[in-house]
């Protein structure tokens, strides 16, 4: 099983589009794909079709049955979608209420690694949607993944959400043994406006080889696919956003190749 969390500190940046189109390409590819939703907002969950404010049994469980997790336990969590090979664990708004009922309660961090763990035989690929914030939701998508994914909207006000984000990794990469890979993917991209061409220009000078190489541009064909409630590449293969996260999947799978092996050959 691979897992990655897709996230950043600023709301509003293509998170919830960058996991769907991920995952849907995964799948599109005979991968056996969880799609996990921790934001409350309940986007990706809302995506399939799931309204976060009814479901009885969600994310949040979780972490109400936290002491009891098992494989039967955390199975029933879990939705089918319409599209073949991905499957939804599904948020809800009781997540909000997270932050105050973790005070003072141990291992609250790792709920969801411990969660993942009762499943790891049963899919190859496990892509976490996040909150735009630090807490224990966040904590919990970064101690359960092995690569992380933060998309960045190419504009100046988005690039100081992407320094809180590198930051808070930084100090999280401090509490474990290695420190957490981690690819930037510049998302938005519209080369019509300055501003847009500026940033991109920006974010590449300042993280250097932390950047995907390439880009996601702006596409209306990711609206109607959400409104379809299908991934992109479902919707329409050829649109030129579907295209650039494609290739951005081919970058992943190789970037984490390349970690396992370097884990592997590690003395």
């Amino acid at each position: 099983m691979r897992v990655l969390t897709i996230a950043n500190q600023k709301g509003g940046v293509g998170k919830t589009t960058t996991s769907v189109a991920l995952g849907g390409l995964a799948a599109e590819q005979g991968q056996r794909v969880l799609l996990v939703d921790l934001d409350p907002h309940g986007s990706l969950s809302a995506y399939f079709g799931q309204d976060p404010d009814r479901l009885e049994l969600s994310a949040f469980t979780l972490f109400q049955e936290r002491k009891t997790l098992s494989r039967d336990s955390v199975q029933r969590l879990i939705l089918p979608t319409s599209t073949p090979g991905i499957h939804l664990m599904p948020s809800a708004t009781a997540l909000a209420t997270l932050e105050r009922q973790s005070i003072g309660q141990d291992g609250m961090g790792l709920v969801l690694s411990r969660a993942l763990s009762c499943v790891y035989e049963d899919y190859d690929w496990v892509f976490i949607d996040t909150p735009p914030l630090l807490g224990v939701l966040l904590i919990n998508a970064l101690a359960a993944c092995q690569y992380l994914v933060i998309p960045v909207q190419t504009e100046f006000l988005a690039i100081k959400g992407l320094e809180r984000m590198v930051n808070t990794l930084q100090m999280m990469s401090r509490s474990r043994k290695r420190a957490l890979p981690y690819t930037i993917v510049p998302v938005m991209y519209d080369r019509r406006t300055h501003a847009s061409v500026a940033s991109l220009r920006a974010i590449r000078n300042t993280y250097m080889d932390q950047v995907w190489p390439g880009h996601v541009p702006i596409d209306t064909r990711f609206r109607d696919a959400s409104k379809a409630g299908v991934p992109p590449h479902a919707f329409d293969p050829r649109a030129r956003g579907v295209e650039a996260y494609r290739s951005l999947f081919k970058f992943l799978q190789q970037r984490m190749g390349q970690e396992e092996l370097a884990l592997r050959t590690a003395p």
